[in-house]
């Protein structure tokens, strides 16, 4: 993730691109559907989504914590939808819940891993339901 932060909270924003033509896609890609040029991002750690479906997952790579919860989630930006695919904060979690963007320094172990710590980011975000 960018070390630079949009939200003066100190933590790296979570940023989906927007193109020409109104999408929004998450993760940002150099060109959007249809290759239409981007014009701009969107922090989405601003905003709040819901939850499209979820998961658990016991067979984790190495350095994933174990259960690991997982869910697709629907941002509503503008009226475009936006779907992101991350790590639960719980498994406390029903369909069509609420959830907001978390920020995690370690959303996995870096010492568990083949590659070396230094040649990766570790750092991402969870969703973590709305009470």
């Amino acid at each position: 993730m960018s070390p630079e932060s949009d939200s003066g909270t100190g933590e790296p924003p979570m940023e989906a691109a927007r193109y020409t033509d109104g999408s929004i896609t998450y993760p940002p890609h150099p060109l959007g559907p249809g290759g239409t040029e981007r014009t701009g991002t969107v922090d989405l750690s601003e905003h709040t989504a819901t939850v499209v479906t979820w998961t658990t997952s016991t067979a984790t790579p190495p350095g994933v914590r174990e259960p690991n919860h997982l869910a697709i989630v629907e941002f509503d930006i503008e009226g475009e939808s936006v779907r992101a695919l991350g790590q639960l904060t719980t498994d406390e979690i029903d369909i069509g819940d609420d959830v907001k963007p978390v920020y995690a320094e370690e959303l996995r172990d870096p010492e568990a891993g083949i590659r070396e710590p230094a040649s990766q980011e570790w750092d991402g975000y969870r969703f973590e339901p709305i009470d």
